[in-house]
C-alpha cells in the first residue's frame, strides 16, 4: 500500500500511511495526555462520505481525517477521537468523545501479555502441577472475549477476559493438541492481574493423542511430488499503480484497515470504453463463530473474530510457494500496535493471475472448436486466529462474474471425555477426544453500485414449476419469480433451497439492448440456519446471524453490523436498530448484508490440522452486460504438452 508523506499526494480512499500514524500518535499525546498507561485500540481512516466519493474526480483535494479509539488502563475510560491530518505529517484532534460502558476491541497485545502472565502465575502452576504438568515453557494460555451477559456479577463493568490452557508434547509440538480441560483462568485485562481460575477438572483427564503435523514430529513418511512451476514468462496482466487495480475490463482501488483486513474500492468493468459501477465498497463486516457445545469448556466461546479482535491486526505475511503460486505482487499493510507506532505488514495482500480451465467452448461440426481458456485476478489476504486460519479470496472473472472465497484451516478446538462417555456435541477424534460442533458465520457487507448508487432495487429471484394443466400439459414446465423488496422489513430474507432463491440488484433506470433492467445477482451458497433459540445470549449480541440476508439503505456511519464494540456487550446495537425505521430501499442506494459461512460438524479427517474447508458467493452479472462479454477474450496459443 502506499507511504506518502504529503497527505494532498494520496488518494481520499488509501488507508493510513506510516506517517499519518505517528501524526495521530502525536496529536493525541499533545492534546489529550495520551501515552504511557494507555493503550490504542484502533486507529483507521475516516473514509469520506459516500456522496463525495461519487462526485471526487482525479486532481481534487478531500481532507484526510481519522478515527482512534483508546483507553486509559488505569480508570478504564474509552474515548473516541476524530483527527484532521496535513501536509508534513501534521495532525490535529477535532473531538475526543468519551465512550461510556463501551470496551474497545481486544488487542494482540493483551493476548500475548495475558499468556506471559499466567505462565508465571502461581496459582495455575499449582493447578497444572496437580495434573502432571510442570514446565511452564511448554504452556500457552489463549485468552478468549467474554459477552456481558455470561460476566460474573462481581466483575461486571470491567475489562476482563477468560482464558484455555493448553501445553505443548515437547518444545516444537503442537499446543493445540493438549488441552487442559476444566481450567480457566479470568484477568482483569487493565491491570494485568488474576481474578480467578475456574478449576474444573475433566473427567477425561489427559489422554494421550496424536496431535502433532509437523513431518520431523509424526513421524511419518511425505508422498512423493513432482514439481508444479507456474510460470508468466511475459508478465502479468494487471497493472498496480499506488493502489489503483486494473486487469483487463477490471478496475479497483485496494485498502486495507484493522477491523475488516482488505477492503476493495469502487469496483467497476469497463464495457464499450466506459468504466461501469459495480460496487463502491466490498468487506466482510463481522463474522461470529458461536461453539455448541454447553460444556464448561465451550459455553463462553463466541468469539466475534471481526469486531473483538479485527481480521487487520491478525493478518499475516505471505510467503511465495507456498502462500502463493506463480508471478505474484505483493501490497504490504500499514497498522498501528497499542501505542500508535505504525507497524507494516509486509506481504499482506497477494494479487495474481490464475488459469482456471475453459471460459468457453463449442464444437461445429464443420469448423470445429473455438475455445477459449478461462483467466481470473485473484487478491487474497490470510488470517490467524488463535488456533484458526482464514484464508480469502476475491476473484474477478473475465466474464463479469465476481467470486468470493473462504478457506477455513488450523487446528480444531478439543476436550477430553472419560472413557465410553462422548459428548454429544462434538465428534471424536482421537483418543478420549472429541472436537465440538461450531459454525462460522461471516457477514459480507456489499455496497453495490450497479450502474451508480441511485435507483438500485434488490429482487428476490426464485424458481418454480407450475402445476400440470392445460399450458404445462407435461408438467415441465419452469418459471421464475422476481419479487421487489420495498422496505428493510421485506429486506430481511432467507434461503431457500427448494425455489434456489438468490437476489438481484438491479438498476431501474438503464437497460440492456434487449430491454432488461441492467443488474448484477447475489448467487448464495454455504448458507445455513442458526439454529439457536433467540433468548440465547449470542442471538441477543449478534441477531444479523439469524437470517440469511439484510438490505439497508446506504449510511456512512452504518457500518458494523452487530454493533461498533461488541466486547463485552449484551445486545445488538447495529442490524436490528438500523432496521427498525423500516426504511424504504426500493430504487435507491443499497448494501446488502450477506450472512454464510460454515456448519462445521467435525469430522476425524480434519484432526490434527485441517484441510481447507472451502465456501463461497459469486455476485454474477444479469442483464449487465447485452450478451456473454467474454467474447473478446483471445485464444490461447497451441503448445505441446511435456507428456508428448
Amino acid at each position: 500500500m502506499t507511504d506518502q508523506t504529503d497527505a494532498s499526494h494520496l488518494h481520499p480512499l488509501d488507508p493510513l500511511s506510516a506517517t499519518e500514524f505517528r501524526a495521530i500518535r502525536d496529536a493525541l499525546a499533545k492534546a489529550h495526555g495520551v501515552g504511557p498507561g494507555w493503550r490504542f485500540a484502533s486507529v483507521e481512516l475516516k473514509e469520506p462520505p459516500k456522496d463525495i466519493m461519487l462526485r471526487w474526480r482525479p486532481g481534487q483535494t478531500v481532507a484526510r481525517e481519522a478515527i482512534a479509539v483508546v483507553w486509559n488502563r488505569g480508570n478504564g475510560k474509552a474515548y473516541k477521537a476524530r483527527l484532521t491530518l496535513g501536509k508534513n505529517g501534521i495532525g490535529s484532534v477535532a473531538s475526543f468523545e468519551h465512550l461510556p460502558g463501551q470496551h474497545p476491541n481486544m488487542t494482540l497485545d493483551e493476548w500475548h501479555d495475558c499468556d506471559e502472565l499466567l505462565r508465571s502465575d502461581p496459582g495455575l502452576a499449582t493447578a497444572l502441577a496437580r495434573r502432571g504438568i510442570t514446565n511452564s515453557d511448554l504452556v500457552l494460555v489463549d485468552v478468549w472475549a467474554y459477552g456481558a451477559a455470561l460476566v460474573p456479577a462481581k466483575y461486571a463493568g470491567r475489562r476482563i477476559g477468560w482464558g484455555d490452557v493448553w501445553y505443548r508434547g515437547s518444545e516444537r509440538g503442537n499446543p493445540y493438541a493438549h488441552p487442559v480441560g476444566g481450567l480457566h483462568p479470568i484477568v482483569d485485562l487493565n491491570t494485568m492481574t488474576v481474578l480467578d481460575i475456574e478449576d474444573t477438572p475433566s473427567p477425561g483427564g489427559q489422554p494421550p493423542v496424536m496431535g502433532e503435523y509437523v513431518p520431523d514430529l509424526t513421524g511419518m513418511p511425505l508422498r512423493e511430488i513432482k514439481p508444479l512451476a507456474i510460470t508468466q514468462p511475459a508478465g502479468v496482466s494487471f497493472r498496480l499503480t499506488g493502489n489503483l487495480l486494473c486487469w483487463q475490463n477490471w478496475e479497483l482501488r485496494l485498502g486495507f484497515n484493522f477491523r475488516e483486513g482488505l477492503v476493495l474500492h469502487t469496483v467497476g468493468y469497463r464495457d464499450k470504453g466506459q468504466l461501469r459501477s459495480v460496487a463502491h465498497r466490498l468487506s466482510f463486516a463481522e463474522m461470529v463463530v458461536p461453539y455448541r457445545d454447553p460444556s464448561v469448556d465451550h459455553y463462553r466461546r463466541t468469539a466475534f473474530d471481526i469486531g473483538e479482535w479485527g481480521l487487520g491486526f491478525m493478518t499475516q505475511s505471505l510467503e511465495l510457494g507456498c502462500d502463493c503460486l506463480g508471478a505474484i505482487t505483493y501490497a504490504d499493510a500499514v497498522l498501528h500496535d497499542t501505542a500508535g507506532e505504525p507497524r507494516v505488514i509486509k506481504n499482506a495482500i497477494c494479487i495474481h493471475e490464475e488459469d482456471n480451465a475453459v471460459l468457453w467452448k463449442h464444437v461445429d461440426h464443420l469448423h470445429g472448436a473455438e475455445v477459449r481458456r478461462m483467466r481470473r485476478l485473484v487478491v487474497s489476504f490470510h488470517v490467524t486466529v488463535a488456533n484458526y486460519e482464514y484464508l480469502v479470496y476475491w476473484r474477478f472473472y473475465q466474464d463479469g462474474n465476481i467470486e468470493c472465497e473462504v478457506r477455513a484451516t488450523g487446528i480444531m478446538v478439543t476436550t477430553s471425555f472419560a472413557n465410553g462417555k462422548p459428548s454429544p456435541n462434538g465428534t471424536v477424534v482421537d483418543h478420549n477426544t472429541y472436537a465440538p460442533y461450531h459454525q462460522h458465520f461471516i457477514v459480507a457487507r456489499l455496497d453495490l453500485d450497479i450502474d451508480g448508487a441511485k435507483n438500485n432495487t434488490v429482487y428476490r429471484t426464485e424458481s418454480f414449476a407450475p402445476p400440470i394443466g392445460p399450458g404445462n400439459p407435461h408438467g415441465l414446465a419452469l418459471e421464475t419469480r422476481n419479487t421487489p423488496l420495498r422496505t428493510e422489513h421485506e429486506g430481511i430474507q432467507d434461503y431457500n433451497w427448494l425455489t434456489q432463491s438468490g437476489w438481484k440488484v438491479v438498476n431501474d433506470k438503464v437497460r440492456n439492448s434487449s430491454g432488461t433492467q441492467s443488474g448484477y445477482k447475489l448467487v448464495p451458497s454455504g448458507s445455513f440456519p442458526a439454529m439457536i433459540d433467540p433468548a440465547s445470549p449470542i442471538m441477543q449480541r449478534a441477531a444479523v446471524i439469524g437470517h440469511t440476508l439484510w438490505v439497508t439503505p446506504y449510511a456512512d456511519a452504518e457500518r458494523w453490523p452487530a454493533g461498533e464494540f461488541p466486547n463485552l456487550g449484551a445486545t445488538d446495537t447495529g442490524m436490528t436498530q438500523w432496521t427498525a425505521a423500516d426504511r424504504p430501499i426500493a430504487g435507491a442506494d443499497v448494501v446488502l448484508w450477506y450472512v454464510f459461512g460454515i456448519h462445521h460438524i467435525t469430522r476425524p479427517e480434519d484432526w490434527p490440522v485441517m484441510p481447507a474447508d472451502i465456501v463461497s458467493f459469486w455476485l454474477k452479472p444479469f442483464g449487465f452486460f447485452d450478451r456473454n462479454p467474454a467474447l473478446d477474450v483471445p485464444p490461447s496459443p497451441a503448445s505441446v504438452s511435456c507428456c508428448d
